[in-house]
């Protein structure tokens, strides 16, 4: 039985899936009393009426309920309703140790902690007669204040320690037959493989092979059936863990010798004594770490020590912070390189940015990634102190107020902000995915830029924001990023491009709020930066430094190079570099960001193809008959942006456009032979029509409004196309419906002066048009009639965009609110008008997307999904560190 979003058990209303096991799904839900968010986890109906399987379900409840400890998932509430039964859990926000396993080995600080928290919870059920029996990395959940311990539907009371004859006993439960094997095969103990009596000591058998895939990446046991790893259980020793990670200790490598001992007398006799022996470890590493000197810091290892960084920071930044706060300046540079923190990742390409330092240079603010969740952190240079905002999760951006007392981040299509020592978030404006760059003034004015779109304002205490710049004025340029104020807050650079492409014509203007002034400044597709005189910018991955009076807002000097090899995005311009008004620069060094793909998948959300060649995948469209992809690809080397077709059967690719200009937002002809596209070839938004299967010449259909209209779909009966347009003149987005042949005028479909309407999408039939809307205050989707809407139908509850349809008409798929849920409501027609019968998720979907473009498509029959995907956003590189950098530009 799945619930529908809005759906209520008790006083909980269910807002998403969060997963599914073999005996139920897991929903997250909001308590309407406590008003807090939960998790709820109800048994499955085939389970309902199954008397043992209701036992083990209660059990779970009972089980976790006398559990009261801070790494264990926290038992609110059980309930039954309507046939239902179900239990009502802390919701942790992070990610299965099981998920963060694929990406290979943990760092051995955290394997410590980890290790040591599970301990900890084992202890306390174990002294609460309580045995795990199913311990292993898909039941540990690793979230912002640790590990939580989870999932005890299998556990059951201990078998007493006596004697021998009592550890040889066959298990006698209600609920597990007698000497029935139950738990998950790799993390079992010799015991329980062979259907004996199991305490305590077999849970630590299994935390010891958990312990072991932590730090070596691999599993302790492993063959290819269970007979094979049930024989390495009983019979065979692993490797010893230290042959596989060199920075394991020899004493860790005794104590998980000592978990995975076959004998459960030769094991640790108690959890309690196993987390103490790895804090003792812990304690000890650490020790060590702090006495090391000399040491050559090898940046470009995922296994840098964090007790060498921090040395090296006490050594060099430290110092060279105080000298720098002294009355007279030393001429002397210093250089330090400062790592993430333990167990996390530097976020940046796709809609990540780099790390920056606040304006008086004495912090930095940076977002990470782990256990699947993203946050701000800020640290200040002179101290080891580092932590992580709440409220602050999802985040894609930050930066800085005047005062470097603020931020303002991103986050889930808002731009919020928040006490850079942590505190109550504020929200101040919509973002809607489309965020590029924000900068903040002296008179609490806030600039960002957008992708497509200009530049706009909005109050640093909330606002409707408001466009400052326009587009189609220089070279009909389509986005205008990375906006940043001069020292006089009145003046501010960004830089204007055609697309997410480097050109010779990009540039760099400069403007001012009133709009009176504007000149060009700079030829490149960097963003711009002033501190003391100079003016920063990228060329190719260098770093250049070049003196500039901002007062009279033209260069004084020629260029020169500060650093190679810096991190980029090419693809948006991004760059990871960030400098501060007292001399101190922070770069990140690494290989260019190219962490995009298509993804073929089923409704599960499992992969069957995907297209990872290098490169940028917009606008996803599948054909009619679900065999090929057509999208349209930024070139890096040309300057232009093509439309593209994908055969998911061969993965031949062939390019479909070779005007020099833009070509985007291509869609199918309802029998899959032509695609229409824009393209800004004549200087102006035009639509051409080109056959997909010969070599015919594109066909001039229609010109498009100016700005950056967005075609949505070509109509099931072939006779007009929809885009998204913005009425300049509001603002506001629009859905605008043109003839195929060309021979019509533009006509709006639906707009509003007060909020964003776009998306439009139209039933196979003809009859129903389904859209993006925000009248509510949010993106909800909406359905209507067709060609001439009247009335609507109110699909998604919690938040919603980018609707498809099933060609039957009786789905409509969405993404959810956070843009990383897949929803699809299921659709019924009666007396000419349609109603929504349930709304469920299919699968996890996080992508890339916006107001304007949910770059996902479905096939015909609703079976698969083509989703563009942001991978290898994470990065290990650190954050390079130069102190009184004026003084060295004087030497070049």
């Amino acid at each position: 039985m799945s619930l529908a979003p809005g759906s209520k058990l008790g006083p909980y209303e269910i807002t998403a899936l969060l997963g599914a096991g073999g005996m139920g799904e897991v929903y997250r839900a909001n308590d309407t009393r406590l008003e807090r968010t939960v998790a709820i986890k109800i048994l499955s109906q085939q389970f309902t009426v199954d008397p043992v399987s209701r036992q083990r379900f209660e059990r779970e409840a009972k089980t976790i309920s006398g559990l009261n400890h801070p790494n264990i998932c926290v038992l609110y509430d059980i309930g039954h309703q309507d046939g239902v039964d179900y239990i009502v859990m802390e919701c942790l926000e992070g990610e299965s140790l099981a998920k963060r396993l694929e990406k290979g080995p943990i760092a051995l600080d955290q394997v410590l902690k980890y290790g040591e928290q599970v301990g900890g919870a084992l202890d306390k059920a174990h002294r609460n007669g309580i045995v795990h029996r199913d311990l292993k990395p898909g039941n540990i959940m690793l979230t912002a204040t640790g590990a939580k311990l989870l999932d005890f539907g299998l556990a059951k009371e201990a078998a007493p320690l006596v004697c021998d004859a009592t550890l040889t006993a066959k298990a006698i439960s209600p609920v597990t037959q007698q000497g029935t094997i139950v738990g998950t095969f790799q993390y079992m103990s010799p015991e329980q493989l062979q259907g004996k009596g199991l305490d305590g000591r077999s849970d630590i058998f299994s935390l010891g092979a958990v312990l072991y895939e932590m730090l070596t990446g691999k599993r302790a046991f492993e063959g290819e059936t269970q007979l094979s790893v049930a024989s390495a259980i009983l019979e065979k020793e692993p490797a010893p863990p230290s042959s596989l990670n060199p920075l394991a200790p020899a004493s860790l490598d005794r104590t998980i010798r000592r978990c995975l001992a076959k004998d459960p007398d030769a094991r640790w006799q108690s959890a309690s004594d196993l987390a103490g022996e790895l804090q003792w470890i812990g304690e000890a590493n650490s020790r060590a770490n702090e006495k090391v000197s000399g040491v050559e810091k090898n940046t470009n290892s995922l296994w840098l020590a964090w007790g060498v960084a921090l040395a090296a920071l006490i050594t060099a930044g430290v110092f060279g912070l105080w000298l720098m706060r002294k009355t007279s300046v030393s001429p002397e540079v210093y250089r330090y390189s400062i790592p993430a923190p333990p167990g996390e990742s530097f976020l940046f390409g796709g809609f990540h940015e780099s790390p920056a330092l606040s304006p008086d240079g004495r912090k930095i603010v940076f977002i990470t990634r782990s256990a699947g969740v993203a946050r701000v952190w800020v640290r200040s240079l002179d101290s080891l102190a580092v932590h992580a905002l709440a409220g602050t999760e999802d985040a894609d951006s930050a930066f800085w107020s005047p005062d470097s007392e603020n931020l303002a981040f991103v986050a889930n299509g808002k731009i919020k902000r928040v006490s850079a020592a942590g505190g109550p978030v504020q929200t101040i404006c919509e973002a809607d995915g489309s965020f590029r760059g924000g900068t903040w003034s002296r008179e609490d004015v806030i600039l960002f830029g957008s992708t497509p779109g200009p530049v706009y304002r909005v109050s640093a205490s909330g606002g409707v924001p408001q466009g400052v710049t326009t587009l189609g004025s220089k070279r009909h340029d389509l986005m205008h990023r990375w906006p940043s104020f001069l020292p006089d807050g009145k003046h501010f650079f960004y830089l204007a491009s055609q697309a997410a492409t480097v050109r010779e014509d990009d540039a760099v203007f400069v403007s001012s709020l009133d709009g009176k002034e504007e000149k060009t400044l700079l030829h490149t597709s960097s963003p711009v930066a002033y501190a003391n005189g100079y003016l920063f910018y990228l060329s190719n991955q260098t770093l250049m430094a070049r003196p500039f009076d901002p007062e009279k807002i033209e260069f004084t000097g020629n260029a020169v190079s500060v650093a190679e090899g810096v991190l980029i995005d090419p693809y948006f311009g991004g760059a990871a570099f960030s400098v501060s008004k007292n001399g101190v620069l922070l770069y990140q060094l690494g290989a260019p960001f190219s962490g995009y793909s298509l993804t073929l998948v089923d409704r599960d959300g499992k992969e069957l193809n995907a297209l990872r060649d290098p490169g940028m995948y917009f606008f996803p469209r599948i054909s009619p008959d679900g065999k090929r992809v057509a999208y349209h690809s930024p070139d890096l080397q040309g300057g232009n942006t093509d439309v593209w077709v994908w055969d998911i059967a061969t993965g031949n690719r062939k390019r479909l456009s070779f005007n020099p200009a833009s070509n985007r937002t291509p869609v199918w002809s309802p029998d899959g032979m032509r695609i229409a596209y824009i393209s800004s070839e004549s200087g102006r938004n035009t639509v051409y029509l080109k056959p997909v299967d010969t070599m015919g010449a594109e066909e001039k259909s229609a010109e498009l409004p100016t700005g950056v209209p967005s075609l949505t779909q070509w109509t099931p009966d072939g006779k007009a196309l929809l885009f998204d347009d913005t009425a300049w003149e509001t603002r506001q987005l629009r859905i605008d419906v043109v003839p195929v042949s060309g021979s019509g005028a533009v006509v709006p479909l639906m707009e509003s002066t007060s909020s964003n309407i776009g998306a439009g999408t139209v039933s196979a039939d003809g009859r129903w048009l389904a859209y993006r809307s925000t009248e509510t205050g949010k993106g909800e989707v909406y359905i209507t009639s067709f060609p001439k809407p009247s009335g609507k139908l109110q699909v998604s509850v919690s938040g919603g965009g980018g609707p498809r349809w099933r060609a039957d008409g009786k789905e409509l798929f969405y993404l959810g609110a956070d843009r990383k849920l897949m929803m699809v409501a299921e659709l019924k027609e009666s007396g000419g008008s349609l109603q929504v019968a349930s709304v469920h998720a299919l699968f996890q979907a996080p992508m890339m997307s916006t107001r304007r473009n949910a770059h996902y498509d479905v096939t015909a029959d609703g079976t698969k999904f083509v989703l563009q995907r942001v991978t290898g956003d994470e990065t290990s590189a650190p954050l390079n560190i130069v102190v009184n950098w004026p003084t060295e530009l004087k030497t070049k």
